[in-house]
């Protein structure tokens, strides 16, 4: 793989901050109940796993996947679903745990799906949302990080399968 040139956007510790933040936010707000945690995979995985350990409550993990990228820098509009979550969530509270938000496309179809399995409340989080790129309006109940139309990869985010491991936010320099 190629190395791009990454501009540092978000560092490791404003994003461990900010995850115990919402955290804190989620147990008020859920504060003895159970809360199916959803994690839509694959760029939500870091974020994912450092929130659920810090939640002090009922969790029971889900996953599921989608894509609209492929190997592009630019949503393909099309959202296409890898991996459905294998729990009933009728009646329950559910957390939906986005690593990204740009074009709302992929949550739409998201909470489409979820909400026609009749939970009791789905909320919903990203550690980033890009308010410029919206296409499809969708609330975002626990918001990380605001960040500019631009292409940025780490903390679980990629292109082309490259830069997941990086403990940081980062903005892709001048791809060509």
């Amino acid at each position: 793989m190629e190395n791009l040139r990454l501009s540092p956007l978000i560092n490791e510790s404003q994003i461990q901050k900010r995850i115990l933040e919402i955290a804190k936010e989620l147990d008020r707000d859920f504060k003895g109940e159970e809360l199916i945690v959803v994690c839509v995979l694959k760029g939500s995985f870091m974020y994912y796993a450092d929130l659920i350990r810090a939640l002090n409550l009922d969790v029971k993990c889900e996953f599921y996947g989608l894509s609209s990228y492929g190997d592009s820098t630019k949503s393909s509009g099309q959202v296409r679903m890898t991996l459905d979550i294998n729990a009933s969530i009728e009646g329950k509270n559910v957390l939906v745990v986005e690593d990204i938000v740009d074009t709302g496309l992929t949550m739409k179809y998201l909470l489409t799906n979820l909400e026609s399995r009749k939970p009791k409340k789905i909320k919903t989080t990203a550690l980033l949302f890009k308010p410029e790129a919206v296409k499809e309006k969708c609330h975002i109940d626990y918001v990380g990080f605001e960040v500019g139309n631009e292409f940025v990869v780490g903390y679980g985010l990629d292109f082309q399968g490259y830069y997941r491991n990086l403990p940081y936010i980062a903005s892709v320099q001048n791809m060509n």
